[in-house]
This record gives structure tokens, sequence and C-alpha cells, in this order.
């Protein structure tokens, strides 16, 4: 006879607490080995937790919207149904925190971080025998008491997400199609001339607060927080550098009709230039320069509720421009909904953030952490210019500023970067589609 603790996972290197997003089993219900039994909310995603035992979820010490401490036990589970009371009133004598000498002694449970279910390309909406749906449709499915293994999923790769769950409801069953993100995919895109005005992308809605009242900050804001807080220790340099963006542009729409994104263009050409720069694709250890293997392309999007988080887009240099804006709209649409894994979000080993597309002429970016660099990208626009043949002619152009760690890169080496990142984009930017 065994009662099991469940423990708060660290879902990232870098979580220390985490926010029970919802408990999908209730106190007293059968769980199997490798079922999941509550979302917990990280850093930058909501993870699936299983646990590694069989039994029945016995008592919940970290109700959903509460927070704890990686680490710390959040439910009891019982082998078995006699041992349920037991574990009530061991939860309840020990405050939520420990449980007394009389009980039994619990034996730690492992829980395991299960990936945001993606089902098989046919569209099925089970995995190995276990169904596939987001948090949020298992919440409502619960709430409306609606069959889950009746539906067939809309949303990505057959996944039941909660539209799904209220077409059911409502007596009707959707079409499956790709869900499209409420909020539209963040684009880092130069800003057109005056002749075709396109507004910026809507700015991400704060938490709603009344004036001298005091909003805790989201798991999203805490972690960027501790982040900026982590970089004040870094020495860092800047150099600003001013791209024409005239042959870019043109490539941009001859194919952009063809899915690909001006911030996949941007990404690749970042990537590409790396390949001739990797000190900059680097990282500062104690133990010395870290040269990395890969270059992954983090790109800084905000979150609707709050927060940033950095999609990366890996082995941005070797994949095509097509294939990479594909993975690029997958990637927001699961930032959106906090299903992004987190290598998917903290593999990048260079930074690109853009404040362009909200008219933003220039700016200097903070250095994430464990990065050796960040390039921060202006609004490209119309300016009047000294052409080589001694004339004046109008010229797109947009200002990039990088931001370097100065134990390991030195202002010559950004400059040389940011010189062949220019002379690509000006010169030979159909290179970038080959």
């Amino acid at each position: 006879m065994s009662i099991h603790e469940v423990f708060m996972p660290a879902l990232s290197s870098t979580m220390t607490e985490g926010k029970i997003v919802s408990w999908v089993k209730s106190p007293g219900d059968k769980v199997e080995k490798g079922e999941t039994v509550v979302v917990v909310e990280s850093d930058k995603a909501d993870m699936d937790v299983e646990t590694f035992y069989e039994g029945y979820l016995a008592h919940i010490i970290v109700q959903a919207g509460e927070t704890a401490s990686v680490g710390a036990a959040i439910a009891y589970i019982a082998e078995t149904e006699t041992e349920i009371e037991t574990a009530k009133s061991s939860g309840n004598a020990s405050g939520a925190a420990a449980t007394p000498a009389s009980a039994p002694t619990p034996v730690a449970a492992t829980a395991s971080v299960g990936e945001p279910a993606l089902a098989s390309q046919n569209g099925s909406n089970h995995r190995e025998g276990r169904l596939v749906a987001s948090p949020r449709a298992r919440k409502l499915a619960k709430e409306l008491k609606v069959d889950l293994t009746t539906l067939k999923g809309s949303g990505p790769y057959g996944r039941i997400v909660a539209e799904d769950v209220e077409a059911l409801n409502k007596g009707k069953q959707p079409t499956p199609t790709p869900v499209t993100p409420a909020t539209p995919a963040p684009t880092i895109a130069p800003a057109p001339p005056p002749s075709q005005p396109t507004a910026p992308a809507p700015i991400p809605a704060a938490a709603s607060a009344v004036p001298g009242q005091v909003v805790p900050l989201t798991t999203f804001q805490n972690a960027v927080v501790r982040n900026m807080v982590a970089s004040l220790s870094v020495p860092v340099f800047r150099v600003g550098y001013t791209i024409t963006t005239d042959g870019l542009d043109k490539l941009y729409k001859q194919i952009k009709s063809k899915g690909v994104t001006m911030t996949a263009l941007l990404a690749k050409a970042v990537a590409v230039t790396l390949q001739k720069h990797p000190l900059l694709n680097a990282s500062y250890s104690d133990q010395g320069i870290v040269y990395h293997s890969d270059i992954n392309i983090s790109v800084a999007v905000a979150m609707d509720d709050g927060g940033l988080i950095t999609p990366v887009l890996q082995n941005a240099d070797t994949v095509d421009i097509y294939s990479l804006s594909r993975t690029w709209k997958s990637l927001v649409e699961r930032a959106r909904t906090k299903q992004l894994q987190p290598q998917e979000y903290n593999s990048g080993t260079f930074t690109v953030s853009n404040l362009g597309m909200f008219g933003v002429d220039k700016f200097d970016a903070i250095l994430p952490p464990g990065q050796g660099s960040i390039l921060a990208i202006g609004a490209s626009r119309p300016q009047v210019v000294a052409t080589p043949d001694g004339l004046f002619g109008v010229r797109q152009q947009m200002q990039v500023n990088i931001t370097s760690d100065h134990r390991i890169i030195y202002g010559a080496h950004a400059a040389a970067f940011l010189q062949d990142l220019a002379k690509l984009i000006e010169t030979n930017p159909q290179s970038l589609t080959l």
C-alpha cells in the first residue's frame, strides 16, 4: 500500500515555479500510468503533466489558478480506493505541504511532461490509443459533459480544440480545418511606402486594470523579468547600420503569394550571413566561447496576455525559404495557444527583434541570456540618398542595431557582420530562395 505524491515538474531550465492551468482529473477519478492528470503553465507554454503511477487521484493540494515551486507536491495519488481517505487526511493535516508521520510514507511520483499532443498525419485525434485534445478542450468538455471520443478534431493534425467542443454542444460538428489564431501572426516586414499604407499589427492588450490598482505579473511576464535582470550582468555594446531594402521588397512581392513571409526572409538573411561569422552565433561560458553547431534564429513575439516569447527557426541557414515560412506560421500559431515545446523557444543561438511594423525607426534590444547577439530591426522608409553616379534618388531603407556580448564579440566583429548582411540584402536577395 502506497500513496504517491505528484510534484510540480521543471518544464524548462529557467522555471522556478509553475501555475496550475486546470486539473484534467478530479479527486476520486481513476488514473492510468502515462495519463495526463494536470495542465501546468510554465514560463512560456501550457504543458500536459502525466503520472507514472496507476491508481486514484486522491487529493489535490494546489488548485487551478494557484502556483507552486518546482519540486513541491501538488497532489496525492492513492494506489487503491481504500487509501483515498488516508491521502485526504494526510493532505489536510499537513497544510498541503508534507505528509505526517502517521500516514503511509509517500513514494515520490515522477511526473512526465507530455508534449502538446499531436495526432497522426492522417487526421486521427488518437495517438497510440490516447485521446489527443487541447487542455482547454478537455476542460470545456468536462464542464459541458461532452464525450471527447465522439469528436473529430479540427485542429492541427486532427487535435481536438475548444471550438470542436462548442460546436458539438450547439449541435453542429465543424469541418476539420487548420485552427486560425485569433491574432494575426506578426510579420517582420519593412514598412511600405506612403503610397501603399498598411496598418501595423495590433498591439497585444495588457491585462485590464483600474487606475491605482496593482495587477500581479503573469507567468510570462515574470519569466521576462528574470531574463532581463540576468542580462544586466553582461557587458554589451551596440552598433547601428543602414540597409537599403528595395531588392528585398521586390523579392517579397514576387514570392509572397507562395506563402513566404518577410519574417522568414529576414531570418534567412541573418542565418546565411552568420555562416561567415560564427562568432556572432556563439555564446559566452565560464569555460570559454561556445561555438554552436547549428544556426537557430529566435524571433521575438509579444503575447496577447502579456509577456514575450521567442519561437525558434532551427537551422534557418539550410532550410529553404518556403519550408521556413510554413514553420514560422506554425510556431506563431502554437505560441499564441501556449503549445510550444521548450526546444521550440529556448534553443535559439541568435535573436531578431522587430518593432518596425509599429513604425519605429530604430531601437536598441536587450541581449537575451545565453546568447551572444540580438538584432533590432526598424521600419523601412523612403529616403532621399546620393547615388553612386552623383545624383539623388529615393530608396527604401531600414535601420538595424545589433547588441552583442562584449566579453567575446568586439566592435569590428559586429560591424563586419552588418556589412555582409547589408551586402546580401542589397545586392543578392534572390539567393535567399535557393
